[in-house]
C-alpha cells in the first residue's frame, strides 16, 4: 500500500497573499524520493480550534502529518500548543532545547519570548537543523517544521531518514509541439484504464516562440508499470502523427 502524507502550511500571511509559500514543491518532491505520496495540502490561519481540528482529522486520515509555520517566538506562533492539545498532552519546556538556545544566544538575549521556541508536547522529539538551532519536533505521526524556506529544508533533510516510506516515485515524461490536448484525450484515458494505480498527467505549455505543445507525464510507485504505461503514451504520440520527445521540454 502507498504511504501517504498530508501537509498543513500554517500561516495568516500564506492566506493573506503577503508571503508566497516556497515549501510545498521541496517537501512533496523529498517524499516522493523516500516512497511516500503527498496526497493532500492545506492552507490553514493562525487560529487554534482551526488547528487542532485540522490536525486531528488529518492524523487520523494519512499516515504521515507535515506543518509548516507557527513555531517562533511571537504571539501567533501557536502551532506548538496547538499540537500538544491535537495529541492530548502538556506543552512544556524540554530541557535539551532549552539549553541549546541558551547556549547558542546568550543568557541575556534568551529572553521569555525565544523561549517559547524550546516548548514541545510532552513526550516529542526534537527534529535539529543545520541551519537554526531552535527545532522543529515529531510526536505520533505529526511532524512540525518551520516556515522559512532555508530552516524548513534543512529540518527535512534530518526528518527524511527517520520516515517510513516506500518505493520511491518514478516518472516518465514525453512531449511534443504537435500535440494538442483535445486530439489525445480519448486514448490518454484508455491508457488511464489501464494502468489505474498510476498517475497520467497532461500538462500543456507555450514555448517562447509561440509554439505549443503538451507534456505528458506518467508517475506511480511500481517502476515496471510506469515504464510500461510510458511506451504506451509514447505509442499514442505516434499514432497522432506527432513525434515524441522524451523528458519535459526546456526553454532555453
Amino acid at each position: 500500500m502507498t504511504v501517504t502524507a498530508c501537509l498543513l502550511v500554517i500561516g495568516n500571511e500564506i492566506l493573506s497573499g503577503r508571503t508566497q509559500d516556497a515549501n510545498i514543491r521541496f517537501i512533496a518532491q523529498g517524499l516522493g524520493a523516500i516512497g511516500i505520496a503527498l496526497d493532500e495540502v492545506r492552507v490553514i490561519p493562525d487560529k487554534r480550534e482551526r488547528i487542532v481540528n485540522t490536525v486531528i482529522e488529518c492524523r487520523a486520515r494519512f499516515d504521515h502529518v507535515l506543518t509548516t509555520g507557527g513555531i517562533g517566538p511571537t504571539h501567533d506562533d501557536i502551532t506548538s500548543a496547538c499540537i500538544a492539545e491535537a495529541v492530548g498532552v502538556p506543552l512544556e519546556i524540554h530541557r535539551e532545547s532549552f539549553d541549546l538556545l541558551e547556549a547558542h544566544m546568550g543568557r541575556e538575549k534568551f529572553n521569555a519570548a525565544r523561549q517559547r521556541m524550546a516548548m514541545l508536547p510532552r513526550g516529542a522529539t526534537p527534529i535539529r537543523n543545520a541551519v537554526s538551532v531552535a527545532p522543529g519536533f515529531s510526536i505520533a505521526n505529526i511532524h512540525v517544521m518551520a516556515g522559512i524556506p532555508r530552516v524548513m529544508q534543512a529540518m527535512f533533510e534530518t526528518l527524511a531518514p527517520t520516515l517510513k516510506g516506500g518505493a520511491p516515485l518514478v516518472s516518465v515524461a514525453w512531449h511534443s509541439t504537435q500535440l494538442s490536448e483535445g486530439n489525445l484525450a480519448e486514448g490518454l484515458e484508455a491508457i488511464q484504464a489501464r494502468y489505474p494505480t498510476l498517475d497520467l498527467g497532461s500538462y500543456p505549455f507555450e514555448r517562447p516562440d509561440g509554439r505549443y505543445g503538451v507534456t505528458l507525464v506518467t508517475k506511480g510507485y511500481d517502476a515496471a508499470r510506469v515504464e510500461a504505461a510510458g511506451r504506451e503514451v509514447h505509442a499514442l504520440i505516434e499514432s497522432l502523427g506527432c513525434t515524441p520527445v522524451a523528458g519535459e521540454p526546456t526553454f532555453t
